[in-house]
């Protein structure tokens, strides 16, 4: 038999060939701020009730999980509002999952993905992963995205399934309601507006759920991961149409959902208010960022999230690389002449301003690239 020495020697899918997995370097460094992660810890009081519904589940692990995770549906929708029931919501391992079981259901060969570049990495990898043929649509200046532009790009591609990030990753940048209507308005097909990042906005500012009465196409994703500090309990859902939720159960593994993941996201959810209490210092650590930013000489772009993308940084590889040998990790997400910082705490934030304002512009490189975005 024929020794089998790399990903090439073996018989993968045609339109795998030559894609690189996802991920982000991992390394252990003082100050993490690459992932977009919530980096304040989970509330004492809230972690012991966690793991008190942990040790609760634990006794009938020797049973399968509700396979339709009632309780949890139940929550998401009381925490969502809008008159949401359990019957309008989904969840999975995380929203890539949630993500991947919509193009499973409405997506495979022959459909397409529109998607706005540039945009969240994972959406053409999900893409690949299901072969559906993605797309990448163009956005405005500043990485905006007008209804006019979301339009034009869906009227000349015609496809299945359109992503729309609000707001978008890894630029921060927000999207209008108006945008999301014109988009829905502008094609038969699914529109998934992915808002894993919508606990982040300014106060008062209307989610896409508004839209979804009468809008049965329309799916609405949501992530714990961010603003409820669980990245690593891996926990995503989306708010839809019940035909929706019954279409994804088509495609859906038994028993996706662990009775642990239950467990630990019921009782993070019964604590929303104090889980959600450290997403105001996070809005203005960001908000700081964006401020001492361009103080320093760079673009930073406006942003909803929890982190900041700015230009005007000469060589992002060499400044990246000089703020990891200070311990700090941040992200070069491939766009010419910028970084992406996540919004730590205080702390964090601090020592990555002080690293990067002693770096200066050049990032020892002794160029200054232009202050403009690209």
């Amino acid at each position: 038999m024929e020794r089998v020495t790399s990903l090439e020697d073996l018989p993968l899918r045609t339109n795998l060939h030559g894609l690189t997995p996802y991920g982000a370097p991992q390394l252990h460094v003082p100050v993490a701020l690459n992932v977009n992660e919530n980096t304040h810890p989970i509330p004492e009081a809230v972690a012991r009730d966690i793991l008190a519904g942990l040790a609760e589940a634990i006794r009938t692990v020797n049973r399968y999980p509700d396979r339709e995770f009632t309780a949890l549906r139940e929550a998401l929708a009381r925490y969502l509002g809008e008159e949401l029931t359990a019957e309008n919501i989904w969840a999975a391992n995380g929203s890539n999952e949630v993500l991947q079981q919509v193009l499973q259901a409405f997506g495979g060969p022959g459909r397409s993905l529109l998607g706005f570049a540039p945009t969240y990495s994972m959406y053409s990898i999900l893409a690949s992963g299901t072969d559906t043929t993605w797309i990448a649509g163009a956005r405005d200046a500043d990485y905006e995205l007008s209804p006019a532009t979301a339009v034009s790009e869906i009227t000349r591609t015609k496809p299945d399934i359109v992503f729309l990030c609000s707001p978008n990753n890894p630029t921060g940048t927000p999207l209008s309601l108006e945008t999301i209507a014109a988009a829905y308005d502008a094609t038969d097909g699914i529109v998934v507006v992915d808002e894993a990042y919508a606990e982040f906005a300014p106060v008062g500012t209307p989610s896409a759920l508004t839209l979804l009465p009468g809008r049965e196409r329309l799916l609405v994703s949501r992530t714990m991961s961010k603003a409820f500090a669980f990245a690593g309990a891996r926990v995503g859902y989306l708010a839809a149409d019940p035909a929706v939720t019954d279409a994804l159960r088509l495609v859906r593994l038994p028993y996706h959902l662990s009775a642990l993941t239950q467990a630990a996201a019921n009782a993070a959810l019964a604590h929303s208010v104090e889980m959600l209490a450290m997403v105001d210092d996070i809005r203005g650590q960001r908000d700081r960022l964006v401020v001492e930013l361009a103080g320093l000489g760079y673009a930073p772009h406006r942003s909803w999230s929890n982190f900041v993308l700015f230009g005007g940084v000469a060589d992002p590889h060499e400044t990246f690389e000089a703020l990891l040998a200070e311990g700090i990790l941040i992200r070069d997400v491939g766009i010419a002449h910028h970084l992406r910082v996540t919004a730590g705490t205080e702390q964090e934030t601090t020592l990555f301003l002080d690293a990067i304002a002693r770096l200066g512009r050049s990032g020892g490189s002794g160029q200054i690239a232009p202050a403009q975005a690209e």
